[in-house]
């Protein structure tokens, strides 16, 4: 098998690089190292990689020939910058999607597995559930939810399968953790090193499905290798744990030094996933727990 993955040497997708080199999958790698909040990025020395920007068409598009499954992880994958600079966060998100799109359409790609965000769901009653509504708060979902229907449409009308994945609040091993934004997990953790508060963004009341990267990157495989009717491409599936825990919760468990901080604009007050579509269509199931996860990180 032969697969490449945009935003390689990031978070999600240099986990995801690991997984499939170590499975003996022939590997290419495309990532621009433009992501603010990553202190360092990942390259497998055992992949193809390519330091390139996912919208430069003429210097990518040859990249994609030979390959079976496209994993799209390249994105500007943060609320607040997207805020602060939305053009950027448009020009990454919507045509860097629809570059990648028409590449693998070009190559005869057979899959293309798009990473999208649970923030889609904005303001609808949860559980959320892929027959919601969009109700895009900001930027970075608006522009997020434009690729997820770029997929849809390459997929309808061009034959391209494609897998539509909304994450919802991933964390785990090479989280980011630089700056303010950065996910919160990975800054909780990091202020425990530093012997600093932590920082918890207005009450700490709101309650996020927090999703282990390594369950993500099994939903990403599962979706490429396993072969489904055509009616379940191009769809949206939630990859999230279906429980939820407050950030005042998950705070407790580090430490008792917190220091409260304005609450944010463009945030939802509640994440949590109905996944009873994943698990039937791809057989997938989440195996990690936060709570769980962040005890054996505070003993190590």
């Amino acid at each position: 098998m032969k697969a490449l993955v945009t935003g390689g040497a990031g978070f999600i997708g240099s986990n995801l690089v690991d997984r499939l080199v170590d499975m003996n999958w022939e590997v290419v790698v495309i990532d621009n190292e433009t992501a603010d909040c990553n202190e360092e990025f990942y390259w497998n020395s055992n992949a193809d990689n390519h330091k390139l920007d996912i919208c430069d068409y003429e210097f990518t598009k040859n990249l994609y020939d030979g390959v079976d499954y496209v994993f799209h992880l390249a994105a500007e994958s943060r609320i607040q910058p997207a805020i602060l600079n939305p053009i950027e966060a448009v020009t990454k998100n919507c045509v860097g999607t629809c570059t990648v799109l028409q590449c693998s359409r070009e190559a005869g790609v057979k899959k293309v597995i798009y990473s999208s965000t649970s923030s889609g769901y904005g303001f609808n009653e949860s559980p959320n559930h892929e027959n919601q509504p969009d109700d895009c708060l900001n930027p970075y979902s608006v522009s997020k939810v434009a690729g997820e229907k770029l997929c849809k449409m390459y997929n309808d009308l061009f034959g391209l399968k494609t897998v539509i994945f909304r994450y919802f609040n991933v964390y785990g091993e090479r989280s980011p953790i630089k700056g303010q934004y950065a996910p919160v997990i990975g800054i909780f953790l990091r202020q425990l090193k530093d012997n600093e508060p932590l920082t918890i963004v207005g009450d700490g009341e709101q309650r996020r499905d927090f999703t282990h990267v390594s369950d993500v990157v099994q939903a990403n495989i599962l979706a490429a290798i396993k072969d489904v009717n055509d009616e379940f491409y191009g769809g949206l599936y939630n990859v999230g744990n279906g429980i939820n825990y407050s950030i005042n919760e998950i705070a407790n468990t580090i430490s008792e030094n917190q220091i409260n901080i304005p609450p944010r604009i463009g945030e939802s007050r509640t994440t949590l996933a109905n996944n009873n579509k994943i698990k039937t269509v791809f057989e997938w199931e989440p195996r990690v727990n936060i709570k769980e996860w962040v005890s054996l990180e505070l003993v190590k």
